[in-house]
């Protein structure tokens, strides 16, 4: 729905840092849960970020830096991970971040059943306790990815005597904010852990995250001063945005990917031309350009994307995708498959720019032998339905992480934690999993082309565009940084004079 905030913070922007302004972000959607180890939307991860701290995290250049683990060490076969904690460090019911709460933690991540970080952390075999600030990580096997999965949820810490209250509801953290009040679809509210570690690195006494959808509404809040940092702003309105003087912009070539995938064993759902025949997802695949939705959409910022690896990867292979669009061969493969048309609901989050790029696609589609039925529905609710199988063909964002083992792994593997297709295949199990073992990139890399053979003939997700992170933020703050992982990051954030 499209609203204008009533809130004005033009007084506040006018502060200085000393007077501890309070922030407000403007959200393109809601998050789902508000329990790292549960959620799975993006928008989430960025209030996590003022919420809960990590083990590590990354800097702008995606190095691996301290949070609540200062050092680190691998034994000489990478299976042992030992980790030396901050001391101080407490959670916001005041209890001690030590060894014990971490285990807690690591563990819930990769036991609860309803853990979205189960394959995240799947290598962890065990962990032991060897003083309050030491823990070593046993490993079942080298995982070569583990200390990025650490930089995100995976690595988050909430209060182990939270586990048992519904966190994700009145999450007990850790991070630099503490949880006072959610609104669904109007605003989630934190104020400063004066307790925490860093606490003088943060300017802010309140961080209010409000969802506005429509992102031209969101520029529209931000304007008028309502908000301070909007996120994801949209390619139309980079126009606008250069020619204000009392706002800026802060963009970053981002490492995930917009795409959609085809529900191919999640229900009953999957039995339709689309889940069953291999043949009828390359003729989608080949009706749509990428190219279109990058001029059309994105103003020349949406890469095309036909792999879950974008180009800044060791990972990613450019000679994926090089046929581009072919309306004919599309028509012949639906032929070949005992179709004239085929028929499909497409399933996505309602916001101006994905309603953009599906019409597209729905136009696209229809040239070439497809009838798509768009469904948009709040953000929130295309997890659950994409979660319960209830869809043919679903958007599927993913904002993409600093190894790449975090864009595909737990998508396309069969016990995968966002596998909501249900795609299962041994072969790219064995690849993805024998690529987690092995340091070397170009051992690993070959390993990820052979998985990516199979991936593009079976295609149970088809990749759309790369996602770029542009925010805008009031012309008064200072010290905001952008970031490859698409994170709204509030140290060393102020107000000027």
């Amino acid at each position: 729905m499209k609203r204008l905030m009533t809130l004005t913070l033009g007084a506040m922007l006018m502060a200085s840092a000393a007077s501890a302004a309070d922030l407000r972000i403007a959200l393109q959607d809601d998050p789902d849960v508000l329990d790292p180890h549960r959620a799975r939307t993006f928008v989430g991860r960025i209030v996590f970020t003022s919420l809960c701290d990590k083990l590590v995290d990354i800097d702008a250049n995606l190095a691996i830096q301290p949070q609540i683990a200062t050092e680190w060490s691998w034994n000489d076969d990478n299976t042992v991970l030992t980790m030396s904690l901050r001391e101080g460090a407490t959670f916001h019911d005041g209890a001690p971040i030590d060894a014990e709460a971490v285990k807690a933690n690591l563990d819930r991540a990769r036991t609860d059943e309803e853990s979205l970080r189960r394959s995240e952390v799947a290598s962890i075999s065990d962990i032991a306790v060897i003083d309050a600030q030491t823990l070593e990580i046993t490993l079942s096997q080298p995982d070569a990815g583990l200390l990025s999965q650490l930089t995100d949820r995976a690595g988050m810490l909430m209060s182990p005597a939270s586990f048992d209250a519904d966190p994700g509801q009145n999450p007990v953290c850790s991070g630099p904010y503490k949880f006072v009040e959610r609104i669904q679809n109007d605003r989630i509210v934190l104020e400063k852990f004066a307790g925490h570690w860093n606490a003088d690195a943060y300017a802010f006494d309140k961080v209010t995250f409000v969802p506005i959808p429509d992102a031209t509404v969101r520029l529209a809040n931000l304007r008028s001063g309502d908000v301070d940092i909007i996120e994801r702003v949209a390619p139309s309105d980079l126009e606008t945005v250069a020619g204000d003087d009392s706002i800026t912009l802060a963009s970053v070539t981002g490492l995930g990917f917009q795409a959609i995938e085809v529900n191919m064993a999640n229900g009953d759902r999957a039995n339709n031309p689309l889940g069953t025949d291999k043949r009828v997802r390359q003729a989608l695949d080949l009706a749509i350009d990428r190219n279109v939705l990058n001029e059309v959409v994105g103003a020349g910022t949406y890469e095309p994307a036909y792999q879950a690896f974008p180009p800044a990867s060791f990972a990613y292979n450019p000679e994926i995708g090089a046929e581009g669009r072919d309306v004919e061969k599309a028509r012949a493969l639906l032929a070949e498959a005992g179709h004239e048309r085929v028929a499909f609901e497409l399933t996505f989050g309602n916001n101006t720019i994905m309603q953009q790029v599906f019409e597209l696609v729905q136009a696209m589609g229809a040239e070439a032998g497809f009838d798509i039925t768009l469904r948009p529905t709040e953000f929130a609710a295309l997890q659950s339905a994409l979660k319960a199988g209830d869809f043919e063909v679903g958007q599927s964002g993913w904002s993409g992480r600093v190894d790449p083992d975090g864009n595909i792994h737990q998508y396309v593997t069969c016990e995968g934690s966002l596998n909501d297709a249900k795609y299962c295949n041994e072969e790219v199990d064995r690849l993805l999993n024998e690529a987690r073992t092995i340091n070397d990139e170009a051992q690993r890399k070959a390993l990820y082309d052979e998985a990516q053979a199979i991936l593009r003939d079976e295609m149970p997700i088809l990749y759309l565009f790369y996602l770029p992170w542009p925010f805008v933020h009031q012309a008064a703050i200072e010290g905001f940084t952008a970031y490859p992982d698409g994170m709204i990051r509030l140290a060393g954030v102020t107000v000027g004079e």
